[in-house]
């Protein structure tokens, strides 16, 4: 009478289910799953790097304007030939003004444009940064989410395979080395799990700093990793970066703010004129009839002589802020080239980690597992090698969600060229983050304490 009742004691227990087998996949979002879409409208309603990137581009558009303003006029009074002894003299009053020559303002002014156009193309980079951003914590917090499912479902067939095992020894089909392995996995299952829900709370609380929300309250994420992936190429990653990337065009327009200052320069030794124009009235007596000058009136032009100083210092230095610019460009380019370099490592190593699971290792871990449990119902495999095989079965499934996670991060970091940090001031450079997850393999070997697993249930684990 033992051995039906020890294969039907475990049968409840180690039968798979599609929730412990592969990762759930949901085709329309339930009642209240937060959507990617709106946690991106989210993001683009609160993050306050938008709102700072806006602010710059107001700055430049004013700036802009201030450089293309005519100077004032100057209004002022003059008196001369004033004395104390005299009554005469002569008072008045005069306008002066400015006339800028050879298109400076106009220079200036494209000087300042091209600086708005930076903070443009500034803000539009931050928005797709704030964005991609928002994809990148959005597959990570997915597949913490099917993590911390996987680790629950383990702890619980942990716990109820140590209640099974005491079954099993009050009915003479185990031992105390039995127990001992199941509790030791019903602990490690424990730890396992915790570390997962630690693990979400960590991704949550980042995704919700980016979108703005520090406060949002979790909620789960609809979607799934189960989805087609791009298949994207070198050629193609590198050709769309270049033509579309936010940095690169930041440093197209300093190339263009460069030649426009050095334009500006240029000219800026031809000097401006001065006119000032004005009405005296004197007040000096002269014969015959003792009768005052009365009103008369001046005009004055000054001309700076460009004799010593033609800007020449700072034609030089807008030359060489000129090749400055156009190396950047090139540096943009070679560093955009060198982190897509890295990013793209990650695609293929992670797709070819998920193609290798989801072809081989996952299907022979659960064959492994259903087999071991066939042949303990069978009483010809000792019951240690069922909660190893559904050990290994667990890892290898962890491993797929961690590794698809990962595909979907690189994925987005690739299509989102390279923009990473949502919460950098706008402007900064995007770097790769040092903790961005890769695929980790937990180790399916048996415990150190574990030399041989005989194929009598009865025995167990042979020291």
């Amino acid at each position: 009478m033992a051995e039906p009742f020890a294969a039907e004691a475990v049968r409840h227990v180690h039968e798979p289910s599609p929730t412990a087998t592969a990762p759930h996949k949901q085709s329309r979002p339930a009642q209240g799953e937060l959507t990617l879409e709106q946690l991106e409208q989210l993001a683009l309603e609160r993050n306050p790097t938008l709102v700072q990137a806006a602010a710059r581009i107001e700055a430049a558009a004013q700036r802009k304007l201030q450089a293309g303003l005519y100077p004032n006029p100057v209004v002022g009074y003059d008196g001369q030939e004033i004395s104390e002894r005299a009554s005469g003299g002569e008072h008045g009053g005069f306008v002066e003004q400015t006339l800028v020559t050879a298109g400076k303002l106009g220079l200036s002014r494209r000087v300042f444009e091209q600086e708005e156009a930076r903070a443009e193309a500034q803000a539009e980079g931050q928005r797709l940064r704030v964005l991609n951003n928002i994809r990148l914590l959005y597959y990570e917090t997915l597949g913490a989410q099917q993590l911390l499912t996987l680790r629950e479902r383990l702890g619980e067939l942990a716990r109820e395979a140590t209640e099974i095992t005491h079954q099993l020894i009050n009915v003479g089909q185990a031992d105390r080395p039995d127990l001992l392995q199941a509790e030791i996995e019903a602990r490690q299952a424990q730890l396992a799990r915790e570390t997962a829900r630690n693990g979400l709370d960590q991704v949550w609380r980042r995704l919700a700093a980016v979108v703005g929300a520090a406060e949002l309250e979790r909620r789960p994420l609809a979607g799934t990793l189960e989805e087609t992936v791009p298949d994207l190429t070198w050629e193609g990653a590198v050709a769309s970066l270049f033509e579309g990337s936010p940095e690169l065009k930041v440093a197209e327009a300093q190339v263009r703010r460069a030649e426009a200052a050095l334009k500006r320069a240029q000219v800026e030794w031809i000097p401006n004129v001065t006119v000032r124009l004005g009405v005296h009235y004197n007040f000096e007596r002269f014969a015959p009839g003792n009768q005052v000058v009365g009103p008369e009136g001046f005009a004055e032009v000054r001309v700076p002589l460009p004799v010593f100083d033609r800007n020449q210092g700072n034609v030089g230095a807008a030359h060489a802020d000129l090749n400055g610019a156009r190396l950047e460009v090139q540096r943009v380019e070679l560093s955009l080239q060198r982190r897509l370099s890295a990013a793209y490592a990650d695609y293929l190593t992670q797709r070819q980690t998920v193609e290798t699971y989801r072809t081989h290792i996952l299907d022979d871990a659960r064959q492994a597992y259903e087999m071991y449990l066939q042949r303990y119902r069978q009483m010809a495999a000792a019951y240690p090698q069922v909660l190893i095989a559904q050990r290994t079965l667990f890892q290898a499934q962890a491993a797929y969600v961690t590794a698809l996670a990962g595909l979907w991060r690189s994925v987005a970091e690739i299509r989102g060229l390279l923009l990473l940090d949502g919460l950098a001031a706008p402007g900064e450079p995007s770097e790769r983050p040092s903790d961005a997850p890769g695929v980790e393999v937990e180790s399916a070997a048996l415990p150190s304490a574990v030399r041989a697993v005989g194929p009598n249930p009865g025995r167990g684990i042979e020291p």
